[in-house]
């Protein structure tokens, strides 16, 4: 019979999660956290979402910075680890380039959070929509999400295993969020005004990208099953 060592022994009632389990709890959990900005429905914030971007919710003088930025970070953390438990396991360039991409775009979300808007531009006059170090990190942001989406798309038309959710739906949500990213860049050119509601729907769509990338992983975990490692047959002693 194979034998099982001690460290890959599982205990009776115990389930072991595969490392792509794991990694699509985590992406899961990120899709929700992602949005976090509907809290903005039920607290003071003084914001209109209508016109105002997600990021001023924890610019640096809001009374709100630490429960949206502290969401904001948990979120990239949680996408960070997904994709390196993710990265780990992929098979291919593509795959393994999308979820390098994923790492960059939690990274890059840190950032936001690091490196918050000075102030809110949507009700301050005065206060500039540009911040330069704030403009990098989410424009570092968007570049790696939707290499991300490149990178997946690929792999699910020409990889092993195949993404079937990813090849079927990939296209579509990244069609949907680079026009949505596109139609909120209008106060960054002086023209201010209902940026909040693609920026709102644009999230959306990450959102629904994570869980995408999460159903994925459910899946391969499904096929793969606990990583417990067997050896072989031992060859009995032979009898004195």
């Amino acid at each position: 019979m194979p034998h099982i060592s001690s460290s890959a022994r599982a205990t009776p009632g115990q389930s072991d999660m595969s490392r792509e389990g794991w990694a699509a709890l985590l992406l899961a959990t990120a899709a929700v956290l992602y949005n976090s900005w509907v809290l903005e429905f039920v607290l003071p914030t003084g914001l209109d979402p209508r016109h105002s971007y997600v990021s001023e919710l924890y610019a640096a003088d809001q009374p709100f910075r630490l429960l949206f930025g502290g969401i904001e970070a948990a979120c990239a953390v949680i996408v960070m680890a997904g994709a390196l438990l993710a990265g780990r396991s992929a098979e291919g360039p593509w795959a393994r380039a999308g979820w390098a991409s994923v790492l960059a775009l939690g990274m890059s979300s840190l950032g936001d959070v690091i490196l918050p808007m000075r102030c809110a531009p949507s009700v301050e006059w005065s206060c500039d929509a540009v911040h330069p170090w704030h403009t990098a990190t989410s424009a570092l942001a968007h570049f790696f999400l939707f290499a991300s989406m490149v990178f997946f798309c690929a792999a699910g038309a020409g990889e092993r295993p195949r993404l079937p959710m990813i090849r079927r739906w990939g296209v579509r949500v990244l069609a949907a969020a680079l026009t949505t990213a596109v139609s909120t860049v209008g106060p960054l050119f002086g023209h201010p005004g209902w940026h909040g509601i693609p920026q709102r729907a644009h999230l959306l769509l990450v959102g629904v990208w994570f869980a995408l990338l999460a159903a994925e992983l459910t899946g391969l975990g499904a096929t793969v099953g606990p990583t417990f490692r067997t050896a072989g047959p031992h060859p009995e002693r032979p009898r004195a």
